[in-house]
């Protein structure tokens, strides 16, 4: 299934000053990468997250979500466990530029009043948001058309893989093969 600009999901809410320490705890960083996920936000007031969390839950924050070390694992975590999407009041730069790097759309928004587990509909390039069960609705800051290209291609890698080799990976980027400078 490819990227969509319209998220549906269950809404995983957390306070202020989210660090990464509390997203991916320093003990699972000597874990193998593909099992972080089973550490996501074990560290946060909602330890027992990774068994909980579904495939396509979104997280709401208040101010500050991944402030503290530049832990590049962190944000995938988060993609690794099923999060569809993180919401919070504002990020720490680097979280969030790591996130979108990776493919985990971030988006700007004041989601107060919203609760743990009610259904959203978020569409990135409005910044709409819908609770899906009454007439709660609020906008925040619309996820930027150059984030948007980015989480589309699946993150900056493969984002600066088109761009060098075209959609089809022609070029540079066909696998074995010898390339010579001409």
């Amino acid at each position: 299934m490819g990227f969509s600009t319209v998220i549906r999901g269950r809404v995983w809410v957390f306070a202020d000053d989210v660090d990464t320490d509390q997203i991916l705890p320093g003990h699972s960083m000597s874990k193998p990468p593909e099992e972080l996920g089973k550490y996501a936000m074990s560290g946060s007031a909602i330890p027992d997250f990774p068994t909980k969390v579904k495939c396509g839950d979104i997280i709401v924050a208040g101010f500050n979500f991944g402030m503290g070390s530049s832990r590049e694992q962190a944000p995938v975590a988060l993609k690794q466990c099923g999060v569809a999407l993180v919401i919070a009041k504002s990020f720490a730069r680097i979280f969030r530029r790591n996130a979108i790097n990776i493919g985990l759309p971030v988006m700007v928004a004041d989601t107060t009043g919203l609760q743990n587990g009610d259904e959203i509909e978020v569409n990135l390039r409005t910044g709409s948001i819908r609770r899906l069960s009454d007439d709660w609705c609020v906008t925040g800051i619309p996820v930027s058309a150059v984030a948007l290209e980015t989480l589309e291609a699946g993150g900056l890698i493969e984002k600066v893989k088109r761009q060098v080799c075209g959609n089809e990976g022609r070029g540079l980027c066909s696998a074995g093969k010898d390339h010579k400078d001409h």
